[in-house]
């Protein structure tokens, strides 16, 4: 228990607190029990960190990661106990994942402790299965993905623009700062500023891809329960999709690529879409719901494309991928049956760059033109880097 505090200590004295994620001032910390989750990488632990910093008394907190070897021989549990007994409060559990039988000793927690506030964080891998307890009465959950345009200009160039709705949005109300040029930015954001770590690291690439592989050969086989030879399968087909996305998706081929049935192919898809690592189109009918037909397949954001797809990262496919990422985090996105996306079932945007034209969405209503390489928008001309300033 001391080692823990120690450790604790550590990480709070070197937490910076300068800049804050879109989640932070989202997520109701008064709840007893709540969990963050997202793919790895996106800041979660900082964010908790970033909290118990500003906002708690640090004698009546702790952090702790279920991967510390202190629970080779202790149960969550039992630090619990120890932990209110001694006074605290606030308990964080960072890699939740990391601990085997989590759901059932949070559980416990909860029920034992009223006086306890649980946060934990985990993969968002996590609500792919059910746990070997129901916690989702006794549970907040909040998922969290990378950067958004918005915030990748605050945490880097300390560029400060506010959050638009997408209502705004469309009715060109996006002022830009004084002597602000967004091209100058926006492609690096593309390449690179996704995740938090990215832009200040000339190895972003390198961290990016071992994130990936960790995911693939843990973090889904684990929480899947997935054989070793199933497991190996993940690489496979993240690998067809990497030099394919975006596409539409056959997944009687995609199976026969790789060697399993055609439903073994939509569930691999389905723990990779949950782990952060591509995202899946749908259709309009349950689209929003996200329950449709697959219509095409992304990689989840345009730093991945360049990260571990490279020479795959086509322009025009990079485009489309960011603008499903970025409108996704507040809005239902489906595939459009006479353009690229159908937005809230109401909204048609057609993605593409300066030269786009009108030929697709011609004579509908609430339709759109977004184009890259363009600062301002004119009519339903909408300029692609807008919906990166929505979170």
């Amino acid at each position: 228990m001391e080692q823990l505090q120690i450790y604790f200590d550590k990480l709070l004295r070197e937490t910076s607190v300068s800049f804050h994620r879109y989640m932070y001032n989202v997520i109701d910390w008064d709840a007893r029990m709540l969990g963050i989750v997202g793919p790895r990488g996106v800041g979660k632990t900082t964010l908790v960190l970033q909290h118990i910093k500003e906002q708690l008394p640090r004698k009546e907190a702790l952090y702790v990661t279920a991967e510390d070897l202190y629970f080779s021989t202790h149960h969550l549990v039992d630090l619990a106990d120890t932990f209110a007994r001694s006074g605290g409060h606030y308990l964080f559990i960072d890699e939740i994942h990391k601990y085997k039988d989590w759901s059932r000793e949070l559980k416990l927690i909860y029920d034992y402790h009223a006086e306890l506030h649980v946060v934990f964080t985990g993969s968002s891998v996590l609500d792919i299965i059910e746990g070997l307890s129901d916690l989702s009465r006794r549970t907040l959950m909040y998922q969290m993905q990378g950067l958004s345009f918005r915030e990748y200009l605050m945490l880097f160039h300390h560029i400060e623009l506010p959050v638009y709705t997408l209502e705004a949005i469309l009715a060109h109300q996006v002022e830009l700062p004084l002597g602000f040029l967004p091209m100058q930015y926006f492609p690096d954001y593309l390449s690179r500023g996704y995740y938090p770590f990215s832009a200040s690291d000339d190895n972003y690439s390198e961290y990016i891809r071992q994130i990936v592989s960790v995911t693939l050969e843990n973090d889904i086989p684990q929480y899947a329960e997935l054989t070793v030879s199933t497991a190996r399968k993940l690489k496979q087909l993240l690998g067809i999709i990497v030099q394919s996305a975006p596409f539409k998706p056959n997944f009687t081929s995609l199976g026969s690529q790789i060697g399993v049935s055609r439903n073994n192919v939509s569930d691999l898809c389905a723990y990779i879409e949950k782990a952060g690592l591509i995202a899946q189109l749908r259709d309009a009918t349950k689209g929003v719901l996200g329950l449709g037909k697959v219509e095409k397949v992304y990689l989840d954001n345009p730093t991945l494309m360049y990260a571990i797809g490279q020479s795959h990262a086509e322009i025009g496919n990079v485009r489309e991928t960011f603008f499903f990422n970025q409108m996704r985090i507040c809005h239902g996105v489906s595939a459009s049956p006479v353009s690229d996306f159908l937005v809230d079932e109401r909204y048609t945007f057609e993605v593409g760059g300066r030269s786009k034209k009108q030929r697709q969405i011609q004579g509908l209503p609430n339709a759109y033109v977004v184009k890259d390489d363009i600062e301002t928008g004119f009519t339903n001309v909408i300029p692609l880097w807008n919906f990166g300033l929505m979170y």
